[in-house]
């Protein structure tokens, strides 16, 4: 039987140039970091993982050197310890399962006994003028997305913001008829550190979403605070439209919450930020049992965009997984740096490699130059 022999963690900075602009910071970014984490058994295989910064993690790997790199439910639990006390370690035990499938010769999701295939939408970051912005959603359609992502006026508060963003979606939906699903993502349900808006209220709500309605949009993503759930289960109530969330949340028995609750038609945790594979899987399943959609977040790089992917493609019904894509502010070549190559789609659909484990190739001399 193997045992890991070492966990090793680098940090590394692409600068950005131009600078992003995303919607939930408010501030220029001017450059991008990425945590690499690399777990070897002692026979020479090494599994590979990203996400979130690893904070708190050193000084405990003594945890699990030693021990059986496919006890994925064991290093789960010594993970979840971690996070309560420390930060978020989930890109762990992404690099696990992707050791585990080198060590058992299968792709990820096979072992999670789904397909290579995965249904994507186009999820915007760049908040645009209606132009801009229709024109940005025709080339989703063209380039055979099923569905586009809008953000709207995520850092400026208030009741009022959101009306602009109505004229931009107004001119989307002039532009592309029904070749798209059109969603909405408020990004109300957390704030950056530096931002100190009040998330909206149910009332502010209320009126976007009659705006929403008249334009057909498939779902809106975090429309309120995270911990409103009367407010969510309220406007639930109160629209047809899908209410999304929870790709942040910390504890994954708050997705038993919202579930039980009824705040949420869609759940969205990102197994590189919670849980990791090994615990949304459990997630996944209590969504199918709910009757709600399970579909994940996926904004932190490449390797967080893979490694989703491969737990998509196990979730019976999902329509479609988020796939950051606003060139040229935000291309496949700056998410996936790092990488030997982009993860791109073809017609809307992500095809997942036959490799063993996650399918992740690093560009080792790129990761050089920008190592921290």
């Amino acid at each position: 039987m193997p045992v890991i022999e070492s966990i090793r963690i680098s940090r590394h900075r692409l600068p950005l140039d131009p600078p992003f602009v995303a919607s939930w910071d408010g501030r220029a970014r001017a450059h991008f970091d990425v945590t690499i984490v690399r777990v070897r058994d002692d026979e020479g295989r090494e599994g590979i993982g990203s996400g979130d910064l690893m904070l708190g993690f050193a000084g405990h790997e003594d945890l699990f050197i030693g021990q059986d790199p496919t006890a994925l439910d064991r290093h789960f639990e010594v993970l979840n310890h971690l996070q309560f006390h420390y930060g978020r370690c989930w890109p762990l035990d992404l690099a696990l399962w992707d050791l585990r499938g080198k060590i058992e010769g299968k792709p990820a999701w096979q072992m999670l006994g789904g397909t290579n295939r995965v249904p994507v939408y186009a999820s915007s970051g760049v908040r645009r003028d209606p132009g801009a912005l229709a024109e940005t959603f025709e080339r989703f359609a063209e380039e055979g997305f099923p569905a586009g992502k809008v953000r709207l006026s995520a850092t400026s508060g208030g009741t009022t913001p959101w009306r602009d963003d109505v004229q931009a979606l107004e001119a989307v939906r002039a532009r592309v008829g029904d070749r798209l699903k059109l969603l909405v993502d408020c990004n109300q349900g957390w704030r950056m550190p530096w931002d100190t808006a009040a998330p909206w209220q149910l009332d502010d709500v209320l009126g976007l979403v009659r705006e929403l309605e008249r334009l057909d949009v498939y779902w809106i993503e975090e429309p309120l605070h995270r911990a409103d759930r009367a407010g969510l289960r309220a406007l639930r109530k109160a629209t047809d439209i899908k209410i999304a969330g929870g790709e942040m949340n910390r504890e994954l028995y708050e997705y038993r919450d919202l579930i039980e609750d009824g705040c949420l038609d869609v759940l969205q945790p990102d197994a590189a930020l919670i849980g990791g594979i090994t615990g949304l899987r459990w997630i996944a399943a209590m969504a199918r049992d709910a009757g709600l959609m399970f579909t994940p977040h996926t904004w932190t790089n490449g390797i967080g965009v893979l490694a989703n992917a491969h737990l998509a493609a196990s979730v019976p019904g999902l329509p479609f997984l988020e796939y950051p894509y606003d060139p040229p502010e935000w291309s496949p070549e700056q998410r996936d740096f790092g990488l030997v190559a982009p993860t791109v789609v073809d017609n809307g659909v992500l095809e997942l490699p036959d490799t063993p484990g996650l399918g992740i190739e690093l560009d080792e001399d790129a990761l050089a130059v920008t190592r921290r």
